[in-house]
Formats: structure tokens, sequence, C-alpha cells
């Protein structure tokens, strides 16, 4: 299967943690918009043979585009090719853009599914981060999403905060019980350099959290999702029964997609490409680039993805893929991690167990290739 990535960088406001790509120019949205439609047209011919399957508007902040403008994404796709099945259409949306007018607009489109930035409940904690909603838009929006039809909803969640422990993130996971939604992805907080952290962090004025802190709010939302129902099925991400993120998923198992827009990125199981990190140089057509992957790096990425999902590593798909000399390199590198328990072989099968997972890139740091 195939996905295509339709990258929205625009954005209000900065968020003090976010290290993607954004521009806060939107008298510049529309032009952008031309430009990602003429390469839609440019370059959709690249996925000819694959089933297509997901489509994902990510940003930046896609809720700013009125749902007419999403709708013609769609449309030109299914134009270009009417045997599209686009099972899954997401849309990443800020809360205070959610509005019942916009939500019963959007509900009319192919979008079935919206991913909602949430972060937190906590009004304090939001103010931290400068996101530009509160903790009651948030609720509201989810149960506005609710009743404009929408059945499929997922809710991003920020833990390991300087100065918010556990109890503010309870109180999270409860709200979102409580809303009901059919997916959940929890990020821990990484201070980047370059954003509104990294400097206050390089000031002395703000310090990442410990382990210390860290575990324990991890294992919080692992036990309390999973005892709700949830699969936990990648390091950041839990989802109800038949709920997973299809469109992520295939980038985990290697799947070929299509990126477009500024900064986005592609992938053809060989050679991955990426546009100008800039909205000015995307619209003045510069050039991205490119890298083909050699099988060492094809072997790291899939160790790596598989590693960081329940499933994990398949063994015999490994040897197909690689030869036998790498399986029989991971199996003797699995067995001290096995005895420590921070491995399981199961059905054929080498996986992190999903408590472990918050450690996963101490284990999978040894499988790699250099």
């Amino acid at each position: 299967m195939a996905g295509i990535y339709l990258h929205i960088p625009f954005c209000k406001r900065f968020c003090a943690y976010c290290d993607f790509y954004k521009s806060a120019r939107l008298e510049l949205l529309q032009p952008v918009v031309e430009a990602m439609l003429r390469e839609l047209d440019a370059r959709l011919g690249e996925l000819d043979g694959e089933p297509l399957r997901t489509l994902y508007f990510g940003g930046g902040t896609p809720s700013l585009c009125p749902s007419e403008t999403l709708q013609r994404f769609i449309d030109r796709i299914l134009e270009r090719r009417p045997d599209a099945i686009l099972e899954e259409v997401t849309v990443e949306a800020n809360p205070d853009d959610l509005t019942p007018d916009y939500l019963a607009r959007l509900s009319r489109t192919r979008v079935n599914r919206l991913s909602i930035g949430i972060q937190s409940f906590d009004d304090d904690c939001l103010r931290m981060m400068n996101r530009r909603h509160t903790a009651r838009q948030a609720l509201e929006a989810l149960h506005e999403a609710r009743r404009a039809g929408f059945r499929n909803l997922t809710a991003d969640l920020i833990f390991g905060i300087p100065g918010f422990g556990e109890e503010p993130l309870r109180r999270s996971l409860a709200q979102l019980l409580e809303a009901g939604v059919e997916h959940v992805s929890a990020y821990h907080l990484t201070i980047e350099p370059g954003t509104a952290f990294g400097r206050r962090e390089a000031r002395g004025a703000l310090h990442a959290v410990d382990e210390e802190q860290s575990v324990p709010e991890f294992l919080l939302i692992h036990e309390t999702l999973t005892r709700a129902g949830f699969e936990h099925y990648e390091v950041s991400n839990f989802a109800r029964p038949g709920f997973r993120a299809r469109h992520n998923s295939a980038y985990w198992s290697g799947d070929p997609y299509l990126g477009i827009g500024p900064a986005a990125h592609s992938y053809d199981g060989a050679v991955r490409r990426w546009n100008p990190s800039s909205v000015e140089g995307y619209l003045a057509g510069e050039e991205g680039g490119s890298e083909r992957l050699t099988e060492r790096d094809r072997y790291n990425e899939y160790v790596m993805t598989a590693l960081r999902t329940a499933e994990g590593i398949d063994l015999e798909r490994l040897a197909a893929r690689f030869g036998p000399h790498r399986l029989e390199s991971v199996r003797r590198t699995a067995e001290r991690f096995i005895r420590a328990g921070e491995l399981a072989e199961q059905r054929g099968r080498l996986a992190i167990p999903p408590e472990r997972f918050l450690v996963s890139d101490d284990v999978i740091e040894h499988f790699f290739e250099t």
C-alpha cells in the first residue's frame, strides 16, 4: 500500500517545544496550496502501481485551511487515481479551529479521521507550551467533533514536562477516556535547540526532566490506557482495537509514500527525497534533496522501526530481505536482552515489551550495523 502526506506548514503561533519547519506568513497559505496542487499533478505518477489507501494532512496547522481547500486535494487525487481507496483520510487540527461550523463543513468531505493537538488539559501547562487553546476548548472540540459525526478521533498528549508531574497527566488521561477517543499519541517532551524551550534551557531557565519522573509518567500512560482497552502498539501510540493509525503504520512498515509541500519527505523503498524547508523557496521552485539508501541503511531502518512496534521484528521477513547472516547476528545480539526481560521472542517475532518502550532506544542501538 502507499500513502500521501500533504504538509501545510503554517501556524498562527509557534509552540515552545516544536522544532518542525513552520511559517507564520499566513498570507502565503493560498499560493502554497496552488503550488502543492501543481506538485501533486506532477508527481502522483510516482505511486502508479501502488494501492493508494491513506491521505494525511499534516503541519503546521492544516485546520487553518477551509474544508473546501482540503477537499480540492482529495478531488484532485481521485481525478487522477480513480482506483484510490483512501480508507483513512486524516487532518491534524488545533482545538480552537474546530468550531461547529468548521466541523460541519469538514464532515461533508472525505475526511474521516481527526488528529487533535490537545497536549494537555491543564491550562498552566498549555500556557507554558505557548499553545493557543485552553483545556475547555480542547474538551469542547472533542465533543463537537463527535456531534459532527466523526467516529475516529486521535488526541496528542505530551508528558515529561518540567514543573508538571503525574497529577496533571492523570487528569488529562481521565478527560481523554471520558471523551471516548479512539487513539492517543503520547510523546515525551524533548527540548530541541532553536525552540523557545531550547533557548530557555541554554540560559539555565529550564531543565529536562530526569528518568525518575519520565518512567513513572510513561508507565501511568501505559497502564491507564491499556486497562481501558487500548493497544500499546508503538512506542508513542495507543489505539482501541481496529483504530490503529494506518498512515503512520505504513511508515513503520517501510511502505512507499509521497510527500507534497514545503519540507515534505517522500520514500519509494530505495530513495528518500525532500522538498526545501522554506515556503519562499518552495514557491520559487527551489530543489530539495535526496539520498539513496544502502542495504545497510535499509536494514538499520527496518530494525529501528520494527522494534518500536508491539509486533517487533519478523525474523523470517528479516532473513528473506537481508540474509541469514543478519538473522544470526540479531539472534546473538538479542540473547542478553531476552535474559534481562527487555526483549521477548514469540511466534517468530522479536519484540520489546510495551511497558519497556520508553527505554527502547537503549536496546535498538545494539542491533545497528555501522
